[in-house]
């Protein structure tokens, strides 16, 4: 039994002492000295706040893009041992001794360093030489501008690890495909394929043009293998059903876990969940939950409560009234009602609450047992501070001409009475005869007399109205719009008809309860509905750009000026390579063009497997660079210079490909390739030359004479700062 004891166990394993040697080139470029400078360079302003919302578990929402980018920079903040207590409130701010810089700056620096070995085995995968892998690796080596994003607290450098860890796990499945279908590393990597692009469209909206490529190309392959003849019915369906649970069912899965877990962390209210519903916001430990503990489910004839908009914009707000009236003649000449001023308030406030009453009863309370109002119930609003009634009649709207003015009826004995019948509409409801639910139930307060639904305009009012926003009377035939629903967010039972014994109600704990279990998928469906419609004020930026200034590397953006010395870090690329990438990618662009015309002509000038892998390198290296580049031209945001680095790094991966395709098929002589070879020795010193010479300004860790910021002005439109004698 113990005969294997006899013999030593041996164990063999093959190291590529290429990747070995780029990995370990590529962590000490992205890891040296990482924790210089401490200090907040440029946007880690703007994504520090969120890693201490994790840290403190502060509900945030952030527009930029899903959270799973967030969670990872996090991450090091929490291996770290950060705390959370610092105050992200301007660039260039010395951080305290509590924040772990390094651990903070650790995975997108990890991040960007594997991303180099990964570019390596990419070309390895699509069948190139092992020049040109190399090649390929050391461009993104010593690409100044991937050093520098790579090494700070942004996301550009984990959105290009996974888009590289995307297109390489399928094309390690798709070589494995060919000899051994349905192995072990053949589920392997397909699986990983489906993680990796989960993780692209979790870190960053723009990793969803990455995913669909790799689905596209995924899907043009399951096509040819439906029309292999020599694969049975089930083997066919069996490839279909596996690549549809991998690339599909997979990443929608991981997408949903990755909302899971942020939600589940961020458990307490923060400044952000004002944007969210009444309900989101309830469903939150503090804040909203804590006011509204204790109050009652449903809304009766003779409760006082808030009204809070659903639409929520541009400002949350909630109807609100006062003593003060409309000016009897407006700026511009016309005529008012002079009624008593409607608005919508975005701060809470007692001029916020009104008294749902009966029209058949003149009491202002809850009666016993309560009468609770339901779908199609005619009801009057009153406001509880000064026991008006909703109004709006045929007079135009301060603002929104076409729109009814809304008010509190004043009656000033004159031939306009009131009229302040409304029909309550339940937009959510499941049945005509369900019950007005505080803060689940949405509404809508149909005007009798004249069909018009109240609604926020969203325009500010002048002086006269404290710059409130208006609310009017909009004609049912326009449709319906979020803008004219409403919920009851804080809700009592009205038992005083007294005004004191009124105010004291609003201040006593209530005795009833009910519990608000907001499901995942409601607080997940809203939460990214608020993510994709939510349009922050974004003023143009000094270092904004254009998607065309990117490609000549017409800006630049200074990242940090070091307060007592010259040194300073921008995010500057290499000339030389960005030009050459520039270059290559136009050339593939017009030979594919030219071998698909001869090949429709049947000249065929490469052989089929060379073309194929010609056509799959275009598609996943060229693809990658078009999907994550031209969007941009379509989008309506401000935009940097690093937007552009994930589509940079599929270039940069497409440009030794051309080279080698240079070099086999269109150098047809020894003397061509010499001089061929020649100048891309020529054309790379020049490029590790540029890629030195703007050292100082990648890393920041030696001050400058200004001699020496001058010779690095190399274009006009470049920023770089030159402090006074």
């Amino acid at each position: 039994m113990l005969g294997f004891l006899k013999r030593p166990i041996v164990v063999t394993a093959e190291v590529n002492l290429n990747m070995v040697s780029l990995t370990v080139a590529s962590l000490l470029s992205r890891l040296w000295c990482l924790s210089y400078p401490r200090a907040v360079v440029f946007d880690e302003v703007y994504y520090g706040p969120f890693i201490s919302f994790y840290m403190n578990r502060v509900f945030f929402l952030d527009d930029s893009g899903p959270p799973l980018g967030h969670m990872l920079l996090a991450l090091g903040g929490y291996l770290g041992g950060f705390d959370g207590n610092f105050l992200w409130n301007r660039i260039g701010a010395e951080y305290t001794k509590n924040v772990p810089v390094w651990a903070l700056r650790l995975l997108p620096a990890l991040a960007g360093a594997l991303s180099v070995p990964m570019g390596y085995q990419i070309v390895s995968e699509l069948r190139f030489s092992h020049c040109a892998a190399i090649g390929a690796a050391l461009l993104l080596l010593i690409e100044n501008a991937l050093i520098t994003q790579s090494r700070l607290m942004q996301l550009e450098s984990l959105l290009i690890f996974f888009n590289f860890l995307a297109v390489l796990s399928y094309l390690k499945f798709f070589n494995v495909q060919k000899h051994s279908p349905f192995s072990l590393r053949w589920w392997f990597w397909l699986m990983l394929t489906g993680v990796a692009c989960a993780c692209a469209v979790g870190t960053r909206y723009m990793g969803i043009f990455t995913y669909l490529l790799v689905l596209c190309v995924a899907a043009i392959h399951a096509w040819h293998l439906i029309g292999d003849q020599t694969l049975s019915n089930v083997r066919v369906l069996c490839h279909v059903f596996a690549r549809a649970v991998a690339l599909v069912v997979l990443p929608a899965v991981l997408y949903l876990l990755c909302f899971y877990v942020h939600l589940t962390l961020l458990y307490r209210s923060g400044p952000h969940d004002r944007i969210m519903s009444s309900a989101f916001q309830a469903s939150l430990e503090g804040g909203l939950a804590r006011i509204t503990q204790g109050q009652p489910l449903e809304v009766a004839f003779g409760s006082q409560v808030t009204l809070k908009n659903v639409f929520g914009k541009p400002l949350p707000c909630w109807l609100h009234s006062h003593q003060n009236t409309y000016p009897i003649i407006y700026e511009n000449g016309r005529g008012s009602s002079h009624q008593q001023q409607v608005t919508c308030y975005p701060f809470k406030d007692i001029n916020n609450w009104w008294v749902i009453k009966d029209p058949e009863r003149h009491q202002l309370v809850v009666s016993n047992p309560p009468k609770p109002v339901r779908h199609g119930d005619v009801v009057q609003l009153v406001h509880g501070m000064t026991t008006r009634f909703l109004n709006t009649h045929d007079v135009a709207a301060p603002l929104s001409l076409h729109a009814q003015e809304v008010s509190c009826y004043v009656d000033y004995n004159i031939s306009m009475p009131a009229q302040n019948l409304w029909r309550l509409d339940i937009v959510n409801r499941q049945s005509d005869r369900d019950t007005w639910k505080t803060i689940l139930s949405t509404v809508r307060f149909v005007h009798l007399n004249t069909s018009a639904v109240l609604k926020l305009s969203g325009a500010h009012l002048p002086e006269w109205g404290f710059r409130q926003l208006e609310v009017v009377g909009e004609k049912l035939s326009r449709g319906q719009h979020e803008s004219m629903a409403w919920n009851v967010e804080e809700h009592h039972y009205r038992t005083s008809q007294e005004q004191r014994g009124q105010e004291l109600e609003l201040h006593t704990p209530m005795k009833a309860n009910f519990s608000l279990n907001l499901s995942f998928m409601a607080r997940f469906l809203e939460l990214q509905w608020r993510m994709l419609t939510l349009q922050s004020e974004e003023a143009e930026h000094r270092y904004s750009s254009t998607p065309l200034d990117w490609v000549t590397l017409d800006s630049n953006i200074p990242y940090w000026l070091n307060p007592r010395s010259s040194a300073q870090i921008h995010l500057l690329g290499n000339l030389v390579i960005w030009a050459s990438a520039s270059m290559a990618t136009a050339t593939y662009v017009l030979l594919f063009l030219w071998y698909l015309l001869r090949r429709q002509r049947d000249i065929h000038d490469l052989p089929e497997d060379v073309w194929q892998r010609w056509v799959l390198a275009g598609a996943l290296c060229g693809g990658g660079w078009a999907v994550n580049y031209l969007p941009f031209f379509l989008m309506e945001k401000t935009l940097f210079l690093y937007h552009y680095l994930p589509a940079l790094a599929f270039q940069l991966l497409l440009l030794p490909l051309v080279l080698q395709h240079t070099w086999d098929h269109l150098c047809r002589t020894q003397v061509q390739r010499g001089v061929f070879s020649a100048l891309v020795v020529t054309w790379y010193s020049a490029a590790c030359h540029v890629s030195n010479m703007l050292r100082p300004l990648t890393y920041g860790d030696r001050p400058l004479s200004p001699g020496e910021l001058l010779a690095l002005h190399w274009r006009d439109s470049w920023d770089i700062l030159i402090r006074k004698p």
